[in-house]
Formats: C-alpha cells, sequence, structure tokens
C-alpha cells in the first residue's frame, strides 16, 4: 500500500495543528532525513569497502538481535520509490549522507566511479522531484582500512577526511549547495570510543578525547575543501544537544549539570565558534589535546548553517565513581517517554535554538534531525497509526515555530526519519519512520504521522 493509492494525502482537520506556521519563512526548508549505513544495503556492491559499522555489527552481542545494515532498506536499489513518497508528502528537502567506503573504498587512493555514480543519480533524481539534496559527509561510517590504521585517534584521518570532502564536492558540487561536515561527532567520539557502544566499540578515554578533537580538526579541514571545489556551497556541522538540568539545587548536582552540559554542547560548539576547547572541560577529561599551530584557526572556519539534532533533555546528578565526566543522566517519574525511553520535552527545542542565536550568533539554523521511536502496529487495513509520534512531532515543530517568532533563524525542519531503519545499536527494534518498513518485504507504508506531516507543510504553503 502506498500514500497515493489508500490514504488520504493529509489530515484536514489537523493541517495547522495548533503550530504558527506564519512564523516560518516561505522559503522553510521542510525535510526529511537518513543516512547512508541506516537504509541503503548492498553493503558489498559496486565496490563498497566494509566500514567499521560492518565490523562492528558482527560483534557477538553488540546489536540487539544480531542484525546487521546489510540490506536495511534496500534503498541502494529503491531510491526512486524512496523520492516518490517524499514527493507524496510535499517536502522540498532530503538530508541524505554520503558512504565514505562507498566512494573511496579503502579510505582514500582511488575513487569508486561506480559510488560516486549512485550518488550522482540520486542526486539528479532529488533534483528532478523539487528536492533539495542537504548532503552529509561524515553518518558514522568510517572505511575499515582507516580504523585499522589508527581510526578517529590520529590525525592523518582527519586529513583523510577533508581529501575525500573535496573529491565528493568536487563531483556533486555543481548541484549540491547545502553540506554538513559531520553528523552528531559527540557519539562518534563519546559513545564509540569512550561507552564503546558504538563502532568502533572502545572504551578508552584518551582515545575518546583525541578522536573529539581531529573530527573536529577534520570539519575544519573539509570546510576548507569543499569551499575551494565548491565556491558556492552552504557548509555547516550538525551536533545533537540536549538541554541539562541538575536534579537536585545541590552543590554537587549544579556542577554535575555544568560539567554535562560541557561533555554534550559546549566542547562541540565553543571550537567551531572561535572559543577554543573549554578549560573546564580540558581538567575534567585530563588529556593533552594532540595541538598544533593552526588548529583552533581551521576548526573555527565559518559556518553559513548550523545544525541541530534535538531528542530529549538531560536532568542529572553526580556521579563521582562513574566516567568523565563525572555526571549521570537520572530519570523522572510521571514524564511521558519514547520507546526508546528518552523523555519528551518539545520545549527543550525551542530553548536550544534559542541558545544557539543568542549565546553562539548562529546564521541559520537547520533542525537536521528530530523524531521519536514507538513500536508501531500495522492494522488489518494496511494503515499505521501512531499518534504519540504524530503528537511528537507536532509539538516540537510548535516549539520551532515559538523560537522563529522569537528573532531565531530557523530555516528548515528534517524529520527523522523518512524511513524506519536500521538503528544502529538497537537493530530493527526502534522504528521512528514517517513510513513504515517491512523488512521481510521492504513494502512502505506511510504512517498517521507521514499524513500530518504532509498537511502540515501543505497549509503552510497554501498560507
Amino acid at each position: 500500500m502506498t500514500l497515493s493509492e489508500s490514504l488520504p494525502m493529509t489530515e484536514p482537520a489537523a493541517d495547522h495543528a495548533g503550530i504558527d506556521l506564519a512564523a516560518f519563512p516561505h522559503d522553510f526548508a521542510w525535510g526529511t532525513a537518513t543516512s547512508a549505513y541506516q537504509i541503503e544495503g548492498a553493503v558489498d556492491e559496486d565496490g563498497r569497502a566494509p566500514s567499521i559499522w560492518d565490523t562492528f555489527t558482527r560483534v557477538p552481542g553488540a546489536i540487539d538481535g544480531g542484525h546487521t545494515g546489510d540490506t536495511a532498506c534496500d534503498h541502494y536499489h529503491r531510491w526512486p520509490e524512496d523520492i516518490a513518497l517524499m514527493r507524496q508528502l510535499g517536502t522540498n528537502a532530503y538530508r541524505l549522507s554520503v558512504a565514505w567506503p562507498r566512494v573511496l573504498p579503502g579510505g582514500d587512493g582511488p575513487a569508486n566511479a561506480k559510488g560516486l555514480d549512485f550518488y550522482d543519480r540520486l542526486v539528479d533524481g532529488l533534483l528532478a522531484a523539487g528536492i533539495e539534496p542537504s548532503v552529509t559527509l561524515y553518518h558514522w561510517d568510517l572505511p575499515q582500512t582507516l580504523q585499522d590504521r589508527g581510526g578517529w585517534p590520529e590525525r592523518a584521518t582527519a586529513e583523510h577526511f577533508a581529501a575525500y570532502a573535496a573529491l565528493v564536492a568536487r563531483r556533486l558540487g555543481d548541484r549540491v549547495t547545502q553540506w554538513a561536515t559531520l553528523n552528531e561527532p559527540l557519539c562518534s567520539a563519546w559513545i564509540g570510543h569512550l561507552e564503546g557502544k558504538m563502532a568502533p566499540g572502545r572504551t578508552d578515554l584518551t582515545a575518546a578525547v583525541r578522536t573529539s578533537y581531529h573530527l573536529l580538526l577534520g570539519h575544519g579541514l573539509a570546510t576548507q575543501a569543499i569551499r575551494a571545489a565548491a565556491p558556492g556551497a552552504r557548509i555547516g556541522i550538525v551536533n545533537n544537544l540536549s538541554t541539562v538540568e541538575p536534579a537536585t539545587d545541590s552543590d554537587a548536582d549544579r556542577a554535575a549539570a555544568r560539567r554535562m552540559d560541557g561533555h554534550v554542547n559546549r566542547w562541540w560548539l565553543d571550537p567551531v565558534h572561535g572559543r577554543g576547547f573549554p578549560a573546564d572541560m580540558r581538567e575534567v577529561y585530563a588529556v593533552d589535546l594532540p595541538e598544533r599551530p593552526g588548529d583552533l584557526a581551521a576548526i573555527a572556519a565559518p559556518l553559513d548553517w548550523t545544525g541541530l539534532n534535538y531528542y530529549f533533555p538531560q536532568v542529572v546528578t553526580a556521579d563521582p565513581a562513574g566516567p568523565a565526566p563525572f555526571a549521570r543522566q537520572i530519570e523522572r517519574p510521571g514524564v511521558p517517554r519514547t520507546g526508546m525511553d528518552w523523555e519528551v520535552d518539545a520545549d527543550g527545542l525551542e530553548t536550544l535554538i534559542m541558545r544557539l542565536t543568542e549565546e553562539y550568533g548562529a546564521r541559520r539554523i537547520h533542525i537536521t534531525e528530530n523524531g521519536s521511536s514507538y513500536p508501531d502496529t500495522v492494522a488489518p487495513d494496511g494503515s499505521v497509526h501512531d499518534p504519540e509520534r504524530t503528537a511528537y512531532l507536532t509539538a516540537h515543530l510548535a516549539a520551532c515555530a515559538r523560537a522563529a517568532r522569537r528573532g531565531a533563524p530557523v530555516a528548515g525542519y528534517y524529520a527523522w526519519s523518512l524511513l524506519d531503519n536500521f538503528e544502529w545499536a538497537y537493530g530493527y527494534d526502534k522504528r521512528f519512520g514517517l513510513v513504515h518498513v517491512d523488512y521481510a518485504t521492504q513494502r512502505r507504508t506511510v504512517k498517521s504521522s507521514g499524513r500530518r506531516y504532509a498537511g502540515i507543510i501543505a497549509a503552510h504553503r497554501s498560507g
């Protein structure tokens, strides 16, 4: 079943859904977002080499259900169908990522023509459908060959990343204008190298801090490389941010909240805005940064836009015996939570947008990811009703509108995600899509949340 065959295009009674749509500019980017490893599949086709996620999914117990991204949503073969879904939703923007090991299987060296050809076709198909591609160059899938040479803890990986960025920008930069260097470097550094819950699965604070540094250096070097290869490029970086509050008014919890804010927010925002790495967090980590003259200036290359991924707030308490930053998140009773067990707090999105605007002077803000996972059931008639996800979407768009009305330069919203997909360490058991995917048949079904999104988009355009 597809949207056009048996579902109404929108939900007319709820088109505005309490959202101040007039607060958004007329050229607002209404988008959806995905990432290569989560949807493409075809991991060993047409010259693609393994990434660290192909390796990590083979580690016993690393992924729920023992799942892998080998097939995922088969987007590599079904991309025309997925573009058709975007058109039916009425979106005018799509955030995708390029798989580094698909276009440079060795991490550096010769390019893979078939890999580049795939992204050529995808970009051309999007443009033909009236959908602007927003390309993210790194969404966590480091070529395994570079991991074998030391990975992100090594400076050479940042330099290889810049060369890869230049290659892709030369190929697609005549048609793609919006670029993101990195997606959520926090996850690559802290979850992948400190907590060990994501690829490459390390638990080493020194490696994690070095990784964080080289990721941001790679961002700066790639920004320079993209601008040289595609002078009209608009370049940003995507960070996942959280509001952070202390669990109590105690001095210990307030200090813990300050450290957690440094860990998840300031460590990533301050350097790219020319403030350097926060001194208080350097003391917390107590790891020497691999600094060289000129690095901080490269990291602080001017941004054309800022990407904000937001999912949940954090309420924290001191945890002196735990790992850095010696703070841990607590669960507040009675607070709504998603299927990921994440707190729901739409007001936090407004707070973060205003912080980027007022504290960091963001010129343009794109909400590059925002969404929720809930268990979905396919009804006997083939429909998928997801009222909780629909409410989440509506509330967070309303928060964006409130921030825009307060003067924040909110330029776009990319719902996470277009499709149910491989949700990293959670495998296929967590669903974030506006479109349901039956993984056995690859059948796509637009959910009620997708219809709500379509209605909101249509209402904005008609206004």
